[in-house]
């Protein structure tokens, strides 16, 4: 098994009451903060505006959006729901190498878990409003994009997550990204629950950019390097063909402390994984005399990584001749990940079929990953035969996803209305699948491999689901301020059933300066494929911990009930203010209620968890406590509420002759309860202690982002800070004692408030090229270290509930130039 991270907790009633109050005292506290910096940026910006009149708005609230409604024309600060705008140079500002690591430096409500666990240390997800990765829709260019094949297994707030993997989108193929802060599965079905991330690609004609980074920590590993391109080109005067190229790499970083059963730094698993990756996109268009285009896009992304597991002692192989260590010094197996990643799209649309706007499109995309383990050994086979591979192949994962859509929209002239009425309605067939290969028989004779077992024949499989949609838009104004739309989507899955969802979106605009706006809707996410039918086993030097697939009879002998799709409900109430022509301010609260949540729960320990393997046919390896053994399984084990507000402010101050500055302010303020557990077949509660903790307390409870962007003719410079809201958990007492992987004792750990700042600077030696440096982390903070008796073997840091990287500091160069 991975950094050990089963730390089962129990509640108590009193402290959990405290904690509440303090939550709620901070969340106003900051809440009330941010509305009184922003009246007084308010009347700040007005003083200077007599004076000094200001330049336009913030460009990103000017741009034509596309996310979130099917009417044309529609900008950002003009949107009816909570829309956040990123630009493609806003990315690369930030001076990552990875477009998740940028986004959520850049999206307040964005977030990523600092580290995950085994294989999923191997693969880039997100989420929106601290809710799971499984309930963030990402698209390109408006079309859906396909998830990842690596599920996410290892306890923790992402476990079972097999979201959308963003880092196999070249970043220099970015326009801008929207980002819809809503729930909005009425227009686009299963997985928007928390919300949409719209990629838009580059489009050019013309033109293009070649750019090379290189960064380093502080600590003097993990060396990163990036090096892109992107070109645009006329197809034949009636189009454009615009490519994109990069490749990143990273080495490996190392941060966990003594291991206690050397007193050295042996053990490697707190850390970043290493990797190489290649990716490529095109996006193109042609544009016919009578108004009918043909477009395309695609990616291909390929990657080589891998990520170290607990070290082994040298007394887990001995030689069975002479009773000495085969590896005198021990090893560290290293789980890799070797992986193909595709998505083209291709489609016709027009204006002409009588006054229609029509789109006919079809996506395909897939991720197929081959999984492995390196510098590891069987200590099985080498008992019985005297030899054991040091790699092993474990197990092949492939996600695919065909998706079929045509859209039509027009606009009605009503003689009442002062705007037209914008029918849209649309058709959508997807077929999805999922496919598990299992790994070669040495990488799970016996025991298996060490730390990762091979996936053997009987858990192998081929999964498919089909799902036909239809959907129904309306939108106009009631009055010249009043704008309204109201959207339905039905949807049949082949073994989830029916679902119906709908959206009511409003806004009133008081004057130009002043609106309001809100929606209420329904959404739907059906069980992946992978949550149903996926099977595994990880081992660490002391124990082990199977999943099972819930329609598995042995889940089913542990309690386990087929799964339901989750259903949500959200709600958005917010206010936009631009009292000036450059500041612009909104405030959105907001309230996603989810019941059926599909979380791991069910699970079994000691004893039972062992028959229960068994029983599953997985043959466990000697030497591991048996108290630290376990067996789950996915469950619809939860009904939850989230509750919080996203807060934006930006203000572009105009210096004349000394540049400009782009004053932001980004905060989200969130928080997540419990309202109900569900029971297994057995009358048990789904959940234990400590999964409920990955629920409520391991996401911030708010996030505050500042920035200043200041800009000039040769120079540029920018300042973010970042702070983070306190998170806690319950961890396992991992020291020998009476309490040793206890399930009812544990130690109530808290991460304080956190901070970072980032920093970069920025020189033009020519109109088109540009050198940059900077510092990411610039004063090397850190998490707080848990206490020795929690860690395991060395892994100082809580990576559940850890807010900020545990690497630390980071600076980093750039050098680009644009013909």
């Amino acid at each position: 098994m991975g950094a050990k991270m089963r730390h089962f907790i129990t509640y108590s009633r009193a402290a959990t009451t405290r904690a509440k109050k303090t939550d709620h005292y901070l969340f106003k506290r900051f809440l009330l903060s941010t509305i009184a910096v922003s009246a007084l940026s308010v009347e700040a910006a007005h003083a200077q505006s007599v004076s000094n009149p200001p330049a336009a708005t913030s460009p990103a609230l000017n741009d034509i959006i596309v996310t979130g409604t099917r009417e044309t024309g529609t900008k950002a600060r003009t949107s009816a729901t909570p829309i956040q705008v990123i630009s493609g140079q806003a990315l690369e500002k930030t001076g990552e190498v990875t477009l998740r690591d940028a986004l959520q430096k850049l999206a307040p409500s964005i977030a990523r878990q600092v580290m995950g666990g085994d294989t999923a240390n191997l693969t880039d997800v997100l989420t929106i409003h601290g809710l799971s990765p499984n309930h963030v829709l990402v698209l390109v260019n408006g079309k859906r994009r396909h998830t990842t094949a690596n599920v996410q297994l290892d306890p923790g707030p992402q476990q079972g997550a097999t979201g959308v993997d963003i880092d196999l989108i070249p970043v220099s193929a970015i326009d801008h990204i929207e980002v819809l802060l809503s729930g909005d599965s009425a227009q686009y079905g299963s997985d928007a629950i928390a919300g949409v991330i719209n990629i838009i690609l580059k489009s050019s004609d013309h033109g293009g950019s070649v750019q090379a980074n290189a960064g380093k920590y502080y600590a003097g590993d993990g060396f990163s390097r990036n090096f892109s391109a992107n070109v645009g080109t006329s197809l034949f005067d009636h189009g454009f063909v615009n490519l994109s190229g990069e490749y990143a790499g990273q080495d490996h970083t190392y941060r966990s402390g003594p291991d206690p059963r050397t007193g050295y730094l042996d053990n490697k698993i707190l850390g970043d994984p290493s990797y190489n990756r290649e990716l490529f996109s095109v996006n193109t268009g042609y544009y016919f005399p009578d108004g009918v285009e043909v477009y395309g896009f695609g990616t291909y992304g390929h990657r080589d990584a891998n990520t170290y597991e607990n070290y082994r002692l040298p007394s887990v192989l001995t030689s069975t001749v002479t009773g000495l260590p085969v590896f005198p010094g021990g090893f560290s197996p290293q789980e890799t990940l070797s992986e193909d990643d595709f998505s083209t799209t291709v489609g016709v649309k027009g204006d002409n079929l009588f006054n229609w706007h029509w789109d006919v499109s079809s996506t395909y995309g897939a991720d197929y990953d081959n999984i492995g383990l390196i510098n590891s050994a069987n200590p099985s086979l080498y008992d019985a035969t005297g030899y054991t591979p040091t790699s092993f192949h474990i197990e092949n994962l492939t996600n695919t996803e065909w998706t079929n859509n045509l859209d039509l929209s027009r606009p009605f002239n009503v003689p009442f209305l002062p705007a037209p009425v914008t029918v849209s309605w649309g058709l959508e067939h997807r077929l999805d699948s999922y496919k598990i290969a299992a790994g070669d028989a040495d990488s799970y004779y016996g025991g298996g491999a060490q730390a990762l077992p091979g996936l053997q024949s009987f858990s192998a499989g081929a999964h498919f689901r089909n799902s036909e949609a239809g959907y129904l838009d309306l939108g106009t104004k009631l009055t010249p301020q009043w704008h309204v739309d109201v959207a339905g989507r039905f949807e049949h899955y082949s073994d989830a059933g029916n679902t119906l969802n709908g959206k009511f979106t409003t806004r009133y605009d008081f004057n130009p300066q002043i609106a309001v706006r809100g929606s209420i809707g329904t959404g739907f996410q059906a069980p992946t494929l992978a949550e149903e039918y996926y099977t595994n086993l990880n081992v660490s030097p002391t124990g082990a911990s199977g999943q099972l697939a819930p329609n598995s009879a042995v889940a089913k002998s542990l309690g386990s009930l087929p799964l339901k799709p989750e259903k949500s409900t959200n709600y958005d109430v917010g206010f936009v203010l631009n009292p000036l022509p450059a500041l612009n301010f909104t405030a959105d609260a907001y309230q996603v209620d989810i019941s059926n949540r599909v979380v791991d729960g069910g699970t079994a320990y000691g004893a039972t968890a062992i028959a229960a393997l068994s029983g599953a046919g997985v043959t466990l390896p000697g030497g591991i406590d048996t108290a630290d053994v376990s067996a789950s399984y996915f469950i619809n084990g939860a009904n939850t509420r989230t509750r919080g507000a996203d807060i934006t402010g930006d203000y572009l101050q105009d210096l004349q002759d000394h540049g400009s500055i782009n004053w932001s302010l980004g905060t989200n303020i969130n928080d997540t309860e419990i309202t109900s557990v569900k029971n297994n077949a057995q009358g048990t509660p789904a959940l234990n202690a400590q999964q409920r903790s990955y629920l409520t307390s391991t996401t911030p409870k708010f996030k505050i982002l500042l920035g200043a962007d200041w800009e000039s003719e040769k120079w540029g410079f920018v300042l973010n800070e970042t702070i983070y809201g306190p998170t806690s958990d319950d961890l396992t007492y991992f020291a020998a004692g009476p309490n040793q992987y206890s399930s009812s004792v544990f130690y109530h750990f808290t991460n304080p408030t956190a901070y970072t700042t980032d920093i970069e600077l920025r020189y033009r030696l020519t109109p088109h090229l540009e050198l940059a440096g900077g510092a990411n982390n610039l004063f090397n903070a850190y998490p707080k270290e848990v206490p020795l008796a929690n860690q395991y073997l060395g892994t100082k840091y809580d990576t559940a509930s850890s807010q900020i990287g545990i690497d630390g500091g980071l600076y980093y160069a750039r050098v680009r130039y644009v013909f």
